[in-house]
């Protein structure tokens, strides 16, 4: 008896959770040629928090939150291997953390400064960080 196997890209799972009843999902799925088992193209990083990620400061699934205490908000965020954002909420990945910002406090502001690392470092200190190696 065959055996099937599905692996889906992080990006795709973050999707899945975050879907509403009313939001349509569609999977495609193809058979390969042949029984070699091909590996997945890696993701390249790409855009603001691509260089962060290429150093190894900032690692895709990475959940990225923030809480402001007067305004009484918080989000939350996941990176993707391309180096987007999706945010708690939100069908569509992000492409910069002032984007992903501004689709939870209904402002703009500066999502560098704002968004915080596991670690409790802003993305603005893991640029600075960048900066000096």
């Amino acid at each position: 008896m065959a055996t099937l196997s599905i692996h889906f890209d992080p990006a795709v799972i973050a999707r899945l959770t975050s879907a509403s009843g009313d939001d349509t999902i569609h999977v495609t799925l193809s058979l390969g040629g042949g029984s070699a088992i091909t590996e997945a193209t890696p993701v390249v990083p790409h855009g603001p928090l691509a260089a962060l990620m290429q150093a190894g400061l900032l690692k895709p699934d990475t959940v990225l939150t923030f809480h402001q205490r007067r305004a009484g908000r918080s989000g939350r965020a996941v990176v993707t291997a391309d180096g987007q954002l999706i945010v708690d909420g939100h069908s569509t990945p992000f492409p910069s953390p002032s984007k992903a910002a501004e689709a939870v406090t209904g402002n703009v502001i500066n999502g560098w400064t704002l968004w915080h690392t596991p670690d409790g470092f802003t993305l603005d200190q893991l640029r600075q960080k960048l900066d000096v190696q």
